[in-house]
């Protein structure tokens, strides 16, 4: 059954194969991005392929773009069904290191960011009665991830929120769950790389027990089946396609 769904930092990475993935099993997708015209250009493409799409410029720390964004796609897309919130900050420094200003950035992007985006689609599924709500959290926020604290921190209440979500929604018919990964061949992390902050792949590799990093189509494939029909029964759950990384 087609759904209207919701990607947030759907422009690149991760959100935007979610955003793909989605699309191919019919879903209308709205693609919300810090940058709107890569936003734009993803929901595009997508068009092209059949599915309605549509591309906006949001900051999910803003409510107010948030609320706007939403009434946007309520009148062209229809009630929000779908929401996956994969827009995140990350960064690499030494917990001493960390300034007020990084841990406000992860905090309010991550964590509230997904709060915002969360609270402000769920009356469209409490309405309707049907739901799929997938938060993007991280290995980091289940274990400990060094020089990541405020990347953690913000993980880790992703993790909790989105528990806490799946339990007082479960008899509307809504389910909530988080996925996990670990390292995962993104744009995101191959600047980590040039920058000196993570080493090369093969060593990310020989860290997880499958011998690959992952692929965005890995996490997008897990995404796409917590928010189809058969995933009814599953909330309130870490799902996390990390090669056996963190068990």
């Amino acid at each position: 059954m087609s759904r209207v769904a919701v990607v947030t930092g759907g422009a690149s990475g991760v959100g935007q194969a979610i955003a793909q993935h989605l699309a191919r099993v019919d879903h209308s997708v709205a693609v919300l991005d810090l940058d709107g015209d890569a936003a734009t250009a993803v929901a595009e493409d997508i068009a092209r392929s059949g599915p309605r799409a549509l591309g906006l410029p949001v900051d999910v720390a803003d409510r107010d773009q948030v609320e706007t964004a939403y009434a946007q796609i309520r009148a062209e897309l229809g009630p929000i069904e779908v929401l996956v919130t994969s827009a995140a900050v990350s960064g690499f420094i030494r917990f001493q290191d960390i300034t007020a200003e990084d841990w406000d950035r992860a905090i309010r992007v991550n964590l509230t960011g997904t709060f915002h985006c969360v609270q402000a689609a769920i009356g469209d599924m409490v309405e309707g009665r049907w739901g799929r709500i997938v938060t993007i959290s991280s290995a980091a926020g289940q274990t400990a991830s060094p020089r990541q604290a405020h990347y953690s921190a913000s993980k880790g209440g992703v993790i909790a929120m989105t528990k806490t979500i799946a339990a007082e929604f479960a008899r509307k018919g809504i389910t909530a769950n988080t996925v996990s990964p670990f390292t995962v061949d993104t744009p995101m992390l191959r600047h980590a790389q040039e920058a000196g902050q993570l080493p090369p792949a093969e060593v990310l590799a020989g860290m997880v027990p499958a011998g690959r990093l992952g692929t965005v189509d890995d996490i997008a494939a897990t995404v796409a089946f917590l928010c189809s029909e058969e995933a009814s029964f599953i909330t309130g759950q870490i799902i996390a396609p990390n090669g056996g990384a963190v068990t």
